[in-house]
């Protein structure tokens, strides 16, 4: 897990120096460590490393949770739902023969997170708490996120930046899991000394910068993600995740999106690369795609209205466009036999 807590930027070292290593032995023992002030937890490091490199963040203790067993692998219910341990990696996940038939667009997303390298060592709740890649807040200048007044973003390079949900801040959330996980009505269980054992609609767990700007998440000082939970309803082939990059692989999406005809047959539709937050396409919109048979016309009308809102920067109005094009797709494989 990469920074779940999503209080990076101010966790801060009181010190000099580099953090301490702590490995956590059981979820007592993480919960006790990570309530300690400037305390982090630590699962692959793909995001946590690079960000204490960018001073992103200055941890005083980086707590290891890779070696908890009930951090990892993947549980099945009787009913089809499966829980799945934070510290897995993403490789694991997308290796997994029951997840790729009873859950493929997680397991699609798995294989589309950057390198071999990375998802062999990435997990999926470092996955889902990673920050921003924004260059100028990667590169530290004042923005809002740094407790600035301004987005440089707004009126500079912003041919990455949101088209939907922006304002102050104009980032996008970088993780593909977070929009496969979206579209399939995930919940997230959350630990922590403090606040003990909790459960987030994944709906509910992103938030945007209007509403906290130091964050992309809920989780408080202390807390982590222990599972993420998959609901059989959302079980089987009826979905699935797709991303348009810049460089063709091995690179975050430029909009990305996750779809899911679930066993009731209700559909769910999420956007990813166009906000702050996995975008989920408002209610009425995927209740008209899954009422029967569309047109083209009709397809074309309901992916307007799903971008109405949609207010691109000066340079990346493109997304609007690309953004469309695979939301019709989605929709026609939605209501194809």
């Amino acid at each position: 897990m990469n920074l779940p807590s999503g209080t990076e930027g101010s966790t801060e070292s009181s010190g000099a120096g580099d953090p301490s290593y702590v490995p956590a032995g059981d979820l007592a023992q993480a919960r006790a460590l990570l309530d300690a002030p400037g305390a982090v937890p630590l699962g692959g490091g793909t995001d946590l490393v690079p960000s204490i490199r960018e001073r992103l963040v200055r941890p005083r203790a980086l707590v290891d949770l890779a070696r908890i067993s009930d951090l990892r692998g993947i549980a099945w219910r009787e009913d089809g739902s499966a829980l799945i341990g934070a510290a897995t990696t993403l490789a694991a996940i997308a290796s997994d023969g029951r997840m790729r038939t009873a859950f493929p667009a997680v397991v699609r997303a798995c294989e589309l997170v950057g390198s071999p390298a990375l998802r062999n060592m990435g997990t999926l709740g470092g996955n889902l708490c990673q920050r921003p890649r924004c260059w100028y807040f990667r590169q530290r200048l004042p923005c809002h996120k740094h407790g600035g007044s301004h987005c440089y973003a707004y009126h500079g390079e912003n041919e990455h930046h949101a088209i939907l949900g922006g304002g102050p801040c104009f980032i996008v959330h970088p993780s593909d899991t977070a929009v496969a996980l979206m579209a399939l009505g995930a919940t997230l269980h959350v630990t922590g000394q403090r606040t003990g054992e909790r459960a987030i609609a994944i709906e509910d767990f992103f938030v945007l910068p209007a509403r906290r700007i130091d964050s992309e998440n809920v989780l408080t000082d202390g807390e982590a993600i222990r599972a993420v939970e998959l609901p059989a309803l959302s079980s089987g082939k009826r979905q699935a995740f797709d991303k348009v990059t810049q460089r063709g692989a091995w690179d975050f999406a430029v909009v990305s999106v996750a779809w899911a005809r679930r066993t009731d047959g209700s559909v769910r539709l999420v956007l990813g690369g166009v906000a702050p937050i996995p975008w989920r396409v408002t209610t009425s919109i995927e209740e008209d795609v899954a009422s029967g048979t569309l047109g083209e016309d009709d397809v074309d009308t309901l992916a307007e209205r799903a971008l109405h809102d949609a207010r691109p920067l000066a340079k990346n109005g493109y997304k609007v466009d690309l953004a469309g094009a695979l939301l019709r797709r989605a929709i026609v494989d939605l209501n194809s036999p």
